[in-house]
């Protein structure tokens, strides 16, 4: 499917979820929701860009300088603005366009665009209700179809040979630094951009989001690397974890606690499971080993264009599971000045239950 042809159908997509709940206008800015829907990631500073669609029309606020790179990727119409006039005309313009300067129409906010861009068009507008894209856009994104679950795939194949590359490199005086520039490179040698990596030893591992530094590998510390690289647009994200050394009794117990949550969870998702409920199966298989106060942190995340997005797999989560939902399962024990275990997958749920996309073991690798 070409790219424009893929715009029409989740424009067409789009506009179904607009007319079910209620929806006039949908408002986008520089970001992965107006990539998805349209193929346009235009280059984003203070100038408002909007992408506006109702019904009937679907247009772009553009800045000028960034109209002739954007026009590449759709031929959706352009209201375009020159910064010596200022947007005010073109989106009023494109406001006409979409038939939306009647007064209360119900208008869906991208919650990640610039909050000064969405108060220029809530004020250009007569009165609207608001809310953001759960219902519409979010909705339809949280469904991935074929071509992004093999691109997340690819992505997957990847990030496997660069972790087990990496545990296989370790090497005693090795710092994290080290170990994540080794990643990277395996990245850039499969064509592969960096997301993110995290490398932890020892201690730094019952950080569940640190940072690595300058901290050297010596016998007898945990290891953890969680990373992610990007093919075709999507990521992958990973999170493997060992021991350099001879792991003693209670890592050991830790470890074969979290991989039983890894399986409870994946166990307990199927499409119409509530995402709390995977949550749970995880949460209470930690619980009921002792170890509920170190799980610091939700079962898992969606993942697509964005590492995070919906749906979440939280406690708090009103989210209903659904076939083609992709989201990670990751939960971990922290033990704060010791170490920390996580074991992160990534599924797709199809209708029988989940479908990991890594090929790599989650079996403790022992250095």
């Amino acid at each position: 499917m070409s790219a424009f042809s893929l715009t029409e159908t989740r424009l067409a997509s789009l506009r179904d979820r607009m007319a079910s709940t209620g929806t006039d206008l949908v408002a986008l800015g520089p970001s992965s929701h107006m990539l998805w829907t349209t193929g346009v990631h235009p280059h984003g500073d203070e100038r408002p860009v909007l992408l506006l669609i109702s019904a009937d029309h679907a247009g772009f606020l553009m800045p000028s300088l960034n109209a002739d790179a954007a026009r590449k990727a759709t031929d959706l119409p352009f209201r375009c603005w020159r910064d010596d006039e200022g947007p005010d005309a073109a989106l009023s313009a494109l406001l006409d366009d979409c038939d939306a300067r009647r007064p209360g129409l119900s208008v869906v906010l991208d919650e990640t665009m610039r909050a000064d861009f969405a108060l220029l068009l809530l004020d250009a507008m007569d009165s609207p209700s608001r809310r953001f894209t759960g219902d519409t856009l979010a909705a339809l994104r949280a469904v991935k179809d074929a071509g992004e679950a093999a691109a997340i795939k690819s992505a997957h194949r990847v990030n496997d040979q660069a972790v087990r590359k990496a545990f296989a490199s370790l090497r005693e005086g090795m710092t994290e630094l080290e170990v994540q520039a080794l990643i990277a490179a395996e990245y850039e040698r499969q064509g592969a951009a960096p997301v993110f990596c995290s490398v932890c030893f020892g201690l730094n591992s019952a950080f569940p989001h640190h940072s690595s530094g300058n901290t050297r590998l010596a016998r007898d510390m945990a290891v953890m690397i969680d990373t992610g690289c990007r093919v075709d647009g999507y990521p992958s994200d990973m999170t493997r974890s060992g021991f350099f050394g001879t792991p003693d009794e209670e890592y050991r117990r830790v470890f074969a606690v979290v991989e039983s949550a890894v399986q409870a969870a994946l166990k307990a998702a199927k499409p119409g499971v509530p995402a709390a409920e995977v949550d749970r199966a995880a949460r209470q298989t930690i619980a009921d080993a002792g170890y509920g106060d170190n799980f610091l942190h939700r079962t898992g995340h969606g993942l697509g264009l964005d590492i995070h997005e919906p749906p979440y797999i939280a406690a708090s989560s009103d989210a209903v599971l659904q076939a083609g939902n992709v989201f990670s399962i990751e939960p971990g024990i922290y033990l704060s000045g010791r170490f920390g275990v996580r074991l992160e997958e990534i599924v797709i749920l199809r209708e029988d239950g989940p479908e990991i996309f890594s090929d790599m073991p989650r079996d403790m690798v022992v250095l």
